[in-house]
């Protein structure tokens, strides 16, 4: 008899929101577990340097509700990746307090298993010593005050820790930055389910209902797993899966469709097949997993400075018309008046970054098409600099001289951006910055990580 296994994830991250009651149609008595994951860092590295959570904590918490309810009454673990976002320490605890207010209110009990992430970092400076941190493409030069001084850094884990947490009596598993695949392939392994299909099917499982036709909403999708192959199909009625979008799923945030490195292994779907086995559902064939050195993947976040902005648009035809001739010279007398205000010490100290929303603002110099573009462009300034009080400075001083910089075709003064906000100045904190694109290779898929287990 062929071993199968069944599982939900009721939407791709924690705090999306899901339709209640496409999920509660879902919860059949079959199920073996409910995963969902909390991280991105889609929102760039703040999330990990400010311990902020990915989505609000009410959204947070509306999900959980129902997902630790719906869990406890079919007597199935609930496993959650990358808790509250960055899956930094801080924001695990913060789900930990969510996930005890639920069980108050809603008077239940149960075991939760708490792994944090962020590593010993004497521990990783020896890793570093013995040449066994290795850069990602692209990455930034490391040293030992990297590891020592960075604010945040997290250790992506693989399914192992997962797994103890399970056989440690856990009902609720909360860990820090996790694998997104990782930890909803951590059931099927720990039952003895074929690697192949476990980790494909869990790559494509953790983006919920990503994997339809039309995402108009987020939703779940029902995993069936076997030794030989698994089966999709979405929760809510109103979407249905298609090979081709089973299939596209492998070009989502992967540099190789069909190669992608996980902890321990590599997962090959070069002979992957696609079939539909009815209107709404598809089965995937063919998926391997083949073993590699372990390693698990480093972030950091390291604080850069603090950040200013303005942001203003532009629709004179006489500019635009020879828009970049102009720019240039405005930009040349911003730093000008910059630096006469500042000296150039200061004005030295400030990183001033243009974009120009209608033409090149998000590829820069490595956009190829030309534009010709005559009816309106946006004008986003950004000031990182020391401390927020020179980058405030710096971004009056700025916006200044660009709102009022001569046109050429023109005697007197002119007004050249639009504003849309009032005060069109503004300051936007502390900002961070990846330091760390780096796998670091681990003797023993725990070394990085225990597990803190707690009754409520």
């Amino acid at each position: 008899m062929t071993k199968s296994l069944k599982y939900l994830v009721p939407v791709g991250g924690l705090g999306g929101g899901f339709t209640e009651e496409h999920f509660t149609a879902a919860l059949t008595a079959d199920l073996d577990f409910i995963a969902v994951d909390s991280g991105s860092t889609d929102g760039g590295p703040s999330a990990l340097g400010q311990d902020h959570f990915l989505t609000s904590r009410g959204a947070m918490k509306r999900d959980l509700r129902l997902l630790i309810k719906a869990t406890r009454q079919l007597d199935i673990p609930l496993l959650v990746g990358s808790s509250g976002g960055s899956g930094g320490n801080k924001n695990l605890e913060g789900v930990w307090e969510i996930v005890r207010e639920i069980a108050e209110e809603e008077k239940l009990s149960f075991r939760t298993a708490l792994i944090p992430s962020e590593p010993d970092r004497a521990t990783l400076v020896r890793k570093f010593r013995e040449g066994r941190i290795k850069p990602l493409r692209p990455a930034p030069p490391i040293n030992e005050s990297t590891l020592t001084d960075t604010h945040r850094i997290v250790a992506m884990m693989g399914p192992e820790p997962f797994i103890e947490a399970l056989q440690g009596g856990a009902d609720v598993v909360l860990g820090g930055r996790s694998s997104d695949a990782a930890f909803i392939a951590a059931v099927p392994l720990m039952r003895g389910m074929s690697p192949g299909p476990a980790w494909h099917a869990a790559k494509i499982m953790e983006c919920g209902g990503a994997a339809v036709t039309q995402m108009v909403k987020p939703e779940g999708m029902i995993c069936t797993l076997t030794d030989e192959y698994f089966e999709l199909e979405p929760v809510s009625p109103e979407q249905s899966c298609s090979p081709l979008s089973v299939a596209a799923h492998a070009l989502y945030e992967t540099s190789n469709p069909v190669v992608m490195v996980e902890p321990g292994g590599i997962m090959n779907l070069k002979e992957a097949r696609y079939e539909a086995v009815s209107d709404r559902a598809v089965r995937v064939w063919g998926s391997r997993f083949d073993a590699a050195p372990y390693t698990v993947k480093l972030e950091g976040a390291a604080l850069q400075g603090y950040r200013s902005a303005s942001l203003g648009g532009i629709t004179d035809p006489t500019i635009l018309r020879d828009f970049d001739k102009w720019f240039e010279a405005a930009k040349g007398g911003a730093d000008f008046t910059l630096r006469r205000g500042l000296g150039d010490e200061l004005a030295d100290q400030c990183s001033v970054t243009y974009r120009v929303y209608g033409r090149n603002a998000v590829l820069g110099a490595n956009e190829t098409r030309e534009f010709g573009n005559d009816h309106e462009a946006g004008v986003l300034i950004d000031v990182l600099a020391p401390t927020q009080e020179m980058a405030n400075s710096a971004i009056k001083t700025l916006s200044h001289t660009i709102l009022h910089y001569a046109v050429p075709q023109w005697h007197g003064l002119v007004s050249n951006l639009a504003f849309p906000f009032s005060p069109h100045d503004f300051d936007l904190g502390p900002s961070y910055s990846f330091v760390l694109n780096h796998v670091v290779e681990l003797d023993d898929p725990m070394e990085l990580y225990s597990i803190r287990y707690e009754e409520v």
